[in-house]
């Protein structure tokens, strides 16, 4: 009980939203943001909710690590060897542990591209088999599009391949912690990874789960699939404590309803629409008037409703 106290006020005493509308919130670091403990010895630096830039290096995705006495976990390598250095760095004021394994949450580019500076460390990297074969089928692409919006920043990034990979399961134990390391089942993308702390009810979920940005539905997303995974064994965690992919750490029922709620409501109005003889070119205006709250709404939005149209359409 007094965990769960201590947790609701950390919650309480978290920074400022991420708003997609802020560059920077951390100007004297790479970082988008700076670290905070969301709960005990587990911390996050969240990324900015909007698409990547040069004004946030790349940070926009949650950026996290779990101090232990005999080490320190690193959840996601960043988007460039710049921005896992300043990592680090914020790390190192806070704990004299070394980093002793870097994960990452699938084969996005703000997940892995700054593994060059963790490799460089002589630190570990570990991801699902999936998000391997994801850096290597697309890894220079990946990196050319961060060297767009990056330029000078991108200097000393290069794709590297992890060192272990895992398929469904790896149990990491680490200064008296158990880690599970999960693939759960097809989500947002290739190789999605939680990394569960049953000890402390805590995932950090990667991004099977949103709530204040807008879930990104992508060519090769399967939706329903990624609603059973969500709603059997992620929600079967029992997870007390979430931190999602993108945006402020929270709990279970935050993210439910900022992602398969909006998975579902989009099916639906979808679904509805594919009875009545509806076409793609009317599908991108299908009512999603219940979520103009989340970042990059207006980005994401029309290209979502096109993509599970496609996917429906043959269902």
């Amino acid at each position: 009980m007094f965990t769960r106290i201590l947790t609701l006020a950390l919650i309480a005493a978290s920074p400022a939203l991420a708003s997609e509308d802020i560059a920077d919130q951390y100007p004297q670091s790479e970082l988008y943001s700076k670290p905070y403990e969301f709960v005990p010895h587990v911390y996050t630096a969240i990324g900015a909710t909007a698409p990547p830039t040069y004004e946030n290096s790349g940070h926009n995705n949650n950026l996290s690590f779990v101090v232990t006495d005999d080490g320190v976990l690193v959840v996601n390598g960043g988007a460039s060897a710049r921005l896992a250095a300043a990592l680090h760095e914020e790390i190192k004021a806070i704990t004299d542990q070394p980093v002793k394994l870097v994960i990452s949450e699938n084969g996005q580019g703000h997940a892995v591209l700054g593994n060059s500076y963790w490799r460089d460390q002589g630190v570990p990297i570990l991801m699902h088999e999936d998000a391997a074969e994801e850096i290597k089928s697309h890894g220079d692409q990946i990196l050319m599009g961060m060297e767009r919006y990056n330029k000078d920043k991108a200097e000393g990034t290069r794709v590297v391949a992890p060192d272990e990979t895992f398929t469904d399961k790896k149990i990491v134990e680490m200064g008296g912690v158990t880690f599970e390391i999960l693939h759960l089942g097809p989500a947002h993308g290739p190789g999605d990874t939680q990394v569960w702390i049953p000890a402390w009810d805590t995932v950090i979920a990667g991004d099977i789960a949103f709530h204040e940005r807008m879930p990104p539905i992508f060519e090769d997303t399967c939706t329903s699939c990624w609603i059973e995974t969500f709603e059997g064994p992620f929600t079967d965690l029992g997870a007390a404590y979430v931190i999602p992919g993108h945006g402020h750490p929270t709990n279970m029922g935050t993210v439910t309803t900022g992602t398969v709620g909006y998975l579902h409501d989009l099916r639906d109005k979808i679904g509805a629409h594919l009875e009545e003889g509806g076409d793609l070119a009317s599908a991108y205006y299908v009512d999603q008037s219940n979520w103009t709250h989340l970042d990059t709404f207006e980005e994401l939005a029309t290209k979502n409703a096109g993509r599970i149209f496609a996917e429906m359409e043959f269902e």
